[in-house]
């Protein structure tokens, strides 16, 4: 398994640069010349689902995962929107575009094709982000990378909302015992409204990378995880079981 590499620069989640092979984890940016040259990270997380809150109680409470420390659990109130034209033109070009609103900021990610080792739970897919108001179109955001890749893949259509996460998620700082950051763990209680309709409420456990993990840190990360009563890895992503619990069709892979 090669190593991990996962993000800077999200304020709580950014972390001291990964390195591979002595690069550091900015040189894994990729630029996508058939979409205006955008450039994008890669996310690299630990996907797991739950059929109650009961594995997010637990985690909440736990002060240790595998040798990691978690730090304080931080909770917070956030509404996911997923957009796409009429005619399904992200989702046909393998991309999604989800407006997230916490605590009054709102930012745009695009997202791409997940690559999934489905039995680990492990994903990796392309990324890239911005800030973005809603209701609003991308003529009135600031300049951003997202917004130069949506405004490409979308190719003039208008932007309609296919379905809504409200979410209680709560988050705890993954270190190593040399007080390196790994990475975020995000325990998620999700809502599925589809035009105002709650069709589903979802439970999921993700870990973000922002660190290089070896294959055996991160396997005893996964370890730990499976040893908590009711979790399962999850070959899918959170947009895809939201799809299927709304029995709206799914996204292309």
């Amino acid at each position: 398994m090669d190593s991990l590499v996962g993000r800077r620069g999200r304020g709580h989640r950014a972390g001291r640069a990964a390195r591979v092979g002595g690069r550091a984890a900015e040189d894994r940016c990729l630029a996508l010349p058939g979409l205006g040259g955008a450039l994008v990270t890669d996310e690299v997380e630990l996907k797991f689902r739950a059929a109650t809150d009961a594995p997010l109680v637990e985690l909440a409470r736990r002060d240790r995962l595998a040798a990691t420390s978690l730090g304080p659990p931080i909770s917070h109130r956030e509404e996911d929107i997923y957009l796409d034209t009429p005619d399904r033109r992200l989702g046909r070009s393998r991309w999604a575009c989800r407006i997230r609103t916490r605590e009054g900021r709102t930012i745009v990610s695009l997202k791409g094709s997940a690559r999934s080792d489905g039995p680990s739970g492990l994903h990796r897919r392309p990324e890239v982000e911005g800030a973005a108001t809603w209701p609003g179109g991308p003529a009135t955001w600031p300049a951003s990378e997202a917004r130069s890749l949506l405004e490409k893949l979308a190719d003039g259509a208008p932007l309609e909302e296919r379905l809504t996460l409200r979410q209680e998620r709560t988050e705890r700082i993954v270190t190593s015992s040399a007080g390196r950051h790994i990475g975020v763990l995000s325990l998620d209680t999700s809502d599925v409204v589809v035009r105002g309709t709650l069709r589903e409420r979802l439970y999921t456990v993700e870990l973000e990378l922002g660190a290089v993990a070896d294959e055996a840190e991160l396997a005893a990360l996964r370890g730990a995880l499976l040893e908590v009563e009711g979790i399962a890895p999850d070959p899918v992503t959170k947009l895809e079981r939201a799809l299927a619990a709304a029995g709206l069709p799914a996204e292309p892979r």
